[in-house]
């Protein structure tokens, strides 16, 4: 198979690897071409994503923002071969699919959005690996909900990735969820280490400091655009953070300890309904 990748950084470059990995033949496109040219001599790419290689892919996956994924699809789609199956790796799905589901009808390839769930506080090829999705979920959007035989391609092609389970929703439905599985620790994260107290940390912090600060270390250009591609969802979420946060701190201030008690509580059950 003939793998087409844009973008080389943590996500790009981890599928990279893993198709390389299992002896296909790997395209790539980097703004940065010294990390290009690095990619090659890894191993993990054989060959330039251009005009000349883009109609000889099968696969090709968007690894990059999602405002850049969808341009250069609306700029490369002509050259997209009527076989292939395009897959963007982006954080939010609506404005993705809603650019690239048209172009997939008008040139005749197959476009399913795509949201692998794995990654690392790290970004850039350096830190790509191989085995990144091992076990990881993978979110798919298609186009058409109930194909199975456009869901089992799209499984077929992903295999060298060893994704552990897929997800199939809606592009709507996934920009809900990912607001709070993944946008909000971040933008929490971000915000509680900006705390003065958190230079003077140390020797006073373990488990707890490092689980909740682990995703203060972002990328704040790619951020940034997903929490406003999908500004409706988080605003919805950090309300009601907002919201529950006044809660506690009103308690604490009264020192109310029945209502605290129950607060905490009330979360605790929560945390063992939907975690188990």
């Amino acid at each position: 198979m003939k793998v087409g990748i844009l973008g080389l950084g943590l996500i790009g470059g981890s599928l990279a690897r893993a198709y390389a990995l299992e002896g296909h033949t790997v395209y790539a496109i980097q703004r940065n071409e010294t990390m290009l040219s690095f990619a090659m001599l890894a191993g993990a790419v054989h060959g330039k994503l251009d005009e000349n290689t883009i109609p000889q892919c099968d696969l090709l996956l968007l690894a990059i923002y999602p405002d850049g994924s969808a341009s250069w699809l609306e700029r490369n789609a002509h050259l997209v071969s009527k076989h292939a199956l395009v897959i963007d790796c982006c954080g939010i799905k609506k404005e993705v699919c809603r650019r690239c589901f048209p172009l997939a009808e008008q040139y005749g390839f197959t476009f399913i959005g795509g949201h692998p769930m794995a990654g690392s506080q790290f970004s850039g090829f350096k830190y790509s690996r191989a085995d990144l999705f091992e076990g990881a979920p993978m979110v798919l959007v298609p186009p058409v909900y109930d194909d199975m035989q456009m869901l089992d391609r799209a499984k077929e092609a992903l295999k060298p990735c060893n994704f552990g389970f897929f997800s199939v929703t809606t592009a709507e439905e996934h920009d809900k969820m990912i607001a709070f599985t993944s946008q909000m620790p971040h933008i929490l994260s971000n915000a509680f280490i900006k705390s003065p107290t958190a230079l003077k940390h140390k020797g006073f912090s373990a488990g707890s400091y490092k689980d909740l600060t682990r995703v203060a270390w972002l990328n704040p250009q790619m951020w940034a655009e997903l929490f406003l591609d999908n500004s409706d969802n988080v605003l919805y979420e950090l309300d009601h953070y907002i919201d529950s946060l006044k809660a506690y701190r009103e308690a604490i201030a009264a020192k109310d300890m029945d209502t605290l008690v129950a607060l905490l509580e009330e979360g605790k059950k929560r945390k063992e309904e939907v975690d188990g």
